[in-house]
């Protein structure tokens, strides 16, 4: 178990007296370099933490390397463009590569080397509870080959506890021959955004999260950081402490979606609107019932609990209420489709075409990763189901659809719904919201959002996650 570290403030009365002059100097020179182009950003990873955070930066005025594996992603930030249907990101790009301040590279260790500031912003899932931290370990390894005294690190994807301290840091000393604190200086500064908005929550809406190894690393990184976080910083006593305070607000919500999922199914068997009860007890300051759903996909908050799951059994501590939380959370998709198929009994669903809107994970995104959408089609596809039709806003091709001979993504909406038995609302797209649903009184249509309002309209053969007729 590594020490615990606490690191303070650098406004903290006694901290002047461990920052040599050296290291005085080169935080009252930051913004100037920085500014300047001097002291360049290399980002690791453009997508969907990535991108937004380079384009932040390049918004701020400095100078950054955007750095990715893909062929594709790079050509497209040469030309401007993200692959991330992200609001801003390509305006950023451009900006940048007008100004002659935004690189794209795909050699890791001269983007280090070119580099005073460091991101490993690459992507973190999970299989079985176990964070798979290859990207983060191959990224770290090429940065520290390149590691210059006096360069700084920072991790910013969502990690289990400790990760920083047991995986990063001893692999950039043992690349660089250089020491922590020392030499160089190592950040965790967690990503807070939400996808659709990601530049907005940077800039404007969250103060930024800093830890350090040290003083200095947290010194540095409050200062460095103070550029692009408009709200502010949050400085924290320690790296692990960080790690894990991310951590909490995923399992925050995972809990509080479950607590709304078993709500919901409770009205239903009691024959009331949840709906409408939720929406009478949040009137008092205290409630905030979370809104039930299909299920809960995403790269974040179905992963995060999982961290805090494998760490607890390591440490041999009981969190049942995270692990029945998740559990809930992961049953949806196979309790909704039981009841959506209800709505066409006795239709069997092998002489049935049955039709998906939403294959991103939530409304308003492309982002497909953990989507309840494939938990639906297999449980369709164990009932055999004659026909699968998927419909996405934002989605145009997906490889995990054309692996069944039944299965279809449709561009147009109308193709998609045409002669179908049964419509299915998975993802809450703005664009579901606006359809007339009466227009398709013979088609059964069951609502896991909730996101239809039936207070002016009467549907023959509809049901909803909380409000089955």
């Amino acid at each position: 178990m590594t020490t615990k570290r606490y690191a303070r403030s650098i406004n903290s009365k006694d901290d002047d007296l461990l920052l040599d002059n050296n290291f005085s100097k080169l935080l009252l020179s930051l913004d100037n370099k920085i500014h300047s182009g001097e002291f360049k950003v290399a980002v690791y990873g453009l997508g969907h933490v990535g991108s937004p955070i380079a384009a932040a930066w390049l918004r701020s005025g400095a100078s950054v390397i955007g750095v990715d594996k893909s062929k594709i992603i790079l050509q497209n930030a040469k030309e401007g463009k993200t692959h991330i249907p992200e609001p801003g990101v390509s305006d950023a790009y451009k900006m940048g590569l007008n100004n002659k301040k935004f690189f794209v590279n795909d050699d890791l260790v001269k983007a280090s080397q070119e580099s005073f500031l460091k991101m490993i912003c690459v992507p973190v899932l999970a299989a079985d509870g176990t964070a798979d931290l290859s990207a983060v370990k191959n990224v770290a390894t090429a940065i520290g080959k390149g590691l210059k005294k006096n360069d700084i690190v920072t991790l910013n994807p969502s990690v289990p506890p400790g990760t920083t301290d047991d995986v990063v840091i001893p692999i950039l000393q043992k690349q660089s021959h250089l020491k922590v604190e020392d030499d160089f200086y190592m950040v965790y500064n967690p990503e807070r955004i939400y996808e659709g908005r990601a530049i907005e929550d940077i800039e404007e809406r969250y103060p930024g999260i800093i830890s350090g190894y040290g003083k200095k690393s947290l010194a540095i990184g409050t200062k460095i950081f103070s550029i692009i976080y408009q709200k502010g910083i949050i400085p924290m006593s320690d790296i692990k402490s960080a790690e894990t305070e991310k951590l909490f607000e995923g399992v925050y919500r995972d809990v509080n979606i479950a607590l709304s999922n078993e709500l919901a199914i409770f009205s239903e068997r009691l024959g009331i609107n949840f709906w409408e009860v939720r929406k009478a007890a949040n009137s008092q300051p205290f409630c905030n019932i979370h809104k039930p759903g299909i299920g809960v996909g995403g790269a974040c908050i179905p992963v995060y609990p999982q961290f805090i799951l494998k760490t607890a059994k390591v440490l041999k501590v009981d969190c049942n209420l995270t692990k029945y939380s998740r559990l809930l959370n992961n049953s949806m998709p196979k309790y909704c489709v039981r009841q959506a198929l209800r709505l066409i009994h006795p239709k069997s669903p092998r002489d049935s075409t049955i039709t998906l809107l939403g294959l991103a994970f939530r409304g308003g995104v492309s982002d497909t990763r953990l989507s309840p959408t494939y938990d639906v089609i297999n449980e369709l596809q164990k009932l055999k189901v004659k026909e699968i039709r998927i419909h996405d806003p934002l989605v145009k091709k997906d490889d995990f659809i054309s692996k069944y001979n039944n299965t279809f993504l449709f561009n147009e909406f109308s193709e998609a719904v045409k002669g179908a038995n049964l419509i299915m609302i998975i993802a809450d797209h703005e664009e579901y919201k606006k359809v007339n649903y009466e227009v398709f009184q013979n088609i059964a249509l069951y609502d896991g959002r909730g996101i239809i309002d039936t207070t002016n309209i009467i549907l023959d053969n509809y049901s909803s996650i909380g409000n089955s007729q």
